[in-house]
């Protein structure tokens, strides 16, 4: 509006500068180890490789990276978005991780690996303005994410019928609401140096994960790009890669309905582009299972008095039997 009157634009100050924030999250880290034994707990544990080898900062670097996009249609999408998390109680990061850790135990399994248990890195905004008092990001321009460590049990009954495909988005939502406030992992790895030598000699997550929510695609001039973060560019091909699998997923919504869109990159001499396909197909195969069996339930914390799982199953299916 000041450019169309032949006006400087002035623009209003920023409340909470990117500088000050980072200064508040090193005097955080201080005080915030409350969470560590838990996310020792999550980390201390099995993590068999999904690679051929295990990552070289000196081979595996961006310049290796190949990418694979994969895009679920609308009639496949909308219960993955909708009525699944709905019918659980849940979100849709419950159904799609449900699925993930599914379909990477599989394809792990087939490949002549063991267990179900599968750990995961989650990234998230970072934008937590409720962490400072007074503090308002609105306007701080910076790239603030979160990312931190979960690990996944799904079980290994699959997705093929209405019991194992329940009880798999039920462990999967429950063991999401166990983890501590995403933000302070971050705090205790990279900035308190009483607890970042030991959480970094604990196993690290081979595989990152990041849903970026739904996002409207207009039909007109303007219009958003629906590229890959992956293909954006802007990377030093010389910077190593820091996971062996990168999965971004994205909701396109669409004139015909929301598409989901998931795009997976990885070090070339670390996996081969079949296996890497051959694990997205399996993960699309795992919700369609889900989405086809899963008729919902509640889980422990959606109650305010304290039942197990087992405890709750019982009591749904005495009340549907009625």
């Amino acid at each position: 509006q000041a450019a169309s009157r032949g006006e400087a634009p002035r623009l209003a100050p920023v409340p909470t500068s990117f500088r000050t924030w980072a200064a508040r999250l090193h005097a955080e880290a201080r005080t915030r180890t409350d969470g560590l034994d838990a996310w020792i707990d999550i980390l201390d544990g099995p993590n068999p490789r999904i690679g051929h080898r295990p990552l070289d900062p000196r081979k595996d670097t961006v310049a290796t990276v190949r990418t694979l996009r994969r895009t679920l249609p609308p009639d496949r999408t909308e219960p993955l978005l909708t009525g699944l998390p709905a019918a659980f109680h849940g979100r849709v990061n419950d159904v799609l991780l449900a699925g993930l850790a599914l379909a990477v135990a599989h394809w792990r399994r087939k490949h002549g690996g063991r267990g179900a248990s599968v750990l995961i890195d989650l990234e998230g905004h970072g934008r937590d303005e409720d962490l400072f008092p007074g503090t308002d990001l609105s306007r701080t321009v910076g790239w603030f994410t979160a990312m931190y460590p979960v690990r996944l049990d799904a079980g290994t009954a699959g997705w093929t019928d209405e019991r194992a495909a329940a009880q798999a988005i039920k462990r999967v939502k429950e063991q999401l609401r166990a983890v501590p406030d995403p933000l302070t992992y971050g705090l205790l790895r990279h900035l308190n140096p009483d607890t970042a030598e030991e959480l970094a000699d604990l196993p690290a997550p081979q595989i990152v994960f990041n849903y970026l929510g739904r996002v409207a695609v207009a039909e007109d001039d303007w219009n958003l790009v629906t590229a890959g973060l992956a293909e954006l560019g802007g990377h030093d091909p010389e910077m190593p890669v820091s996971h062996v699998l990168e999965i971004n997923v994205t909701a396109y919504d669409r004139a015909d309905g929301p598409h989901l869109e998931a795009v997976w990159t990885w070090p070339d001499e670390v996996l081969t582009g079949a296996e890497a396909e051959e694990l997205a197909e399996t993960w699309f195969d795992a919700l369609g299972g889900l989405a086809a069996h899963g008729s919902g339930g509640y889980t422990p914390s959606d109650l305010l008095v304290d039942l197990n799982q087992d405890e709750i199953d019982r009591i749904q299916a005495a009340w549907e039997k009625r």
